[in-house]
């Protein structure tokens, strides 16, 4: 028998269910850009302290 043929059982989810998966998929989102607005903010206090060139910051030896 080959995969294809087979028949896929489906899972029917609740109302419930639907709701609470929407629920926790906003709650990753979410999560998820706030985390990426951390970094961007955390990315540009730490270069804006040192202008423009990473060489003059330290971080590639440039003292």
């Amino acid at each position: 028998m080959i995969v294809a043929d087979k028949k896929l059982e489906l899972v029917t989810l609740t109302e419930r269910q639907q709701k609470a998966r929407r629920n926790r998929s906003i709650a990753i989102g979410v999560a998820l850009a706030v985390l990426v607005a951390i970094f961007y903010a955390v990315t540009i206090v730490r270069f804006g302290h040192h202008g423009n060139s990473i060489t003059g910051s330290g971080l590639l030896g440039g003292g």
